[in-house]
């Protein structure tokens, strides 16, 4: 089939395009920026440079390519580092989750595409109450601290935009939160604040997460290019949601780093704010049975502990060489 990926260079959309283009599938991917084509170019793809809230290029572009399947990656995360101001650091994303899904999904249309698939989240973003490991048939928090609010109202306006699309099959995947050589939970940035101790441990570090590695993911929408069923959500998660309080130290001990300073919760509120006093002390993870059960999909790295360990263990390899 021939496949259109927005946002091909992001965290997802390398490991994703490499995919599609092993599964024997034709690949046009865009990026912003022309210096970033070579990068696709070399991959295997078909590059197309195009902004995802320029509704015209994101037109041109999907017209040009004639796609059977659409892939929604689009993010903006480079830049973020300071999650205290959290809908501020997403803004940027969040005008891709609305706007740019809007023009996406518009082109998508008019191109005759069949199926348009998009990357959601999985983690804080459910309640906070009731049975911590969630389905996708539970709710999302309709009450999240305000300092999220913006944030989760734009993952919900992609999820309905989506699995609601008339004259296309829609499918959300919500991905648990994302590691890989120097990516996400693993990247440098991440990797140099846990060493200088600047990732406290708030309160008793309760809040449960769910992790998947990129190239879990990536995985996981091929397969819901085949198998995935129309208007349907799938968590994207590995098979292990751990607590702050285990995962935090667990990657402190594989970088390194001492163990992670401890905070009470009041002292969290004061100076972090209360969503990440919330994050590290009450949010729920995701189950992946949904997606094992419909996709045929399970993570080749099933737990964070093995996924961390094998990163790590690279990045550190390859600093030393």
């Amino acid at each position: 089939m021939r496949i259109f990926v927005a946002g091909a260079t992001g965290a997802v959309g390398r490991p994703l395009v490499a995919a599609l283009i092993a599964a024997g599938h034709s690949v046009v991917g865009t990026t912003r920026t022309a210096a970033k084509a070579e990068i696709i170019r070399r991959m295997g793809a078909e590059p197309a440079i195009a902004d995802g809230l320029d509704a015209p290029a994101i037109r041109a572009a999907v017209i040009a390519a004639k796609p059977d399947v659409a892939i929604n990656q689009m993010t903006d995360l480079a830049a973020v580092t300071d999650l205290r101001h959290f809908d501020r650091a997403f803004a940027s994303t969040n005008r891709l989750r609305t706007q740019g899904t809007d023009f996406l999904l518009a082109a998508a249309r008019e191109a005759g595409v069949k199926r348009f698939i998009a990357q959601s989240f999985c983690g804080w973003t459910y309640g906070r109450s009731g049975d911590p490991i969630k389905t996708e048939a539970d709710p999302l928090d309709f009450d999240p601290p305000e300092e999220l609010r913006r944030t989760l109202d734009a993952i919900q306006y992609l999820e309905d935009a989506v699995t609601s699309s008339a004259n296309l099959e829609g499918i959300v995947l919500r991905y648990g939160s994302f590691y890989g050589p120097d990516t996400g939970m693993l990247s440098r940035a991440m990797i140099e604040q846990v060493r200088r101790r600047r990732v406290p441990l708030i309160g008793g570090g309760g809040g449960l997460w769910s992790f998947i590695h990129v190239d879990d993911a990536a995985a996981a929408t091929v397969a819901a290019i085949e198998r995935g069923i129309s208007g349907e959500i799938y968590n994207i998660v590995d098979d292990e949601p751990a607590p702050v309080a285990e995962w935090l130290p667990a990657l402190a001990t594989l970088v390194g780093a001492r163990p992670p300073i401890r905070v009470p919760a009041w002292l969290g509120r004061l100076f972090a704010g209360e969503h990440l006093v919330s994050m590290m002390t009450e949010v729920q993870a995701g189950s992946n049975a949904k997606a094992r059960r419909e996709l045929g999909w399970q993570p080749a790295h099933p737990s964070w502990r093995q996924g961390f360990a094998e990163v790590a263990s690279g990045a550190t390899a390859q600093h030393a060489a």
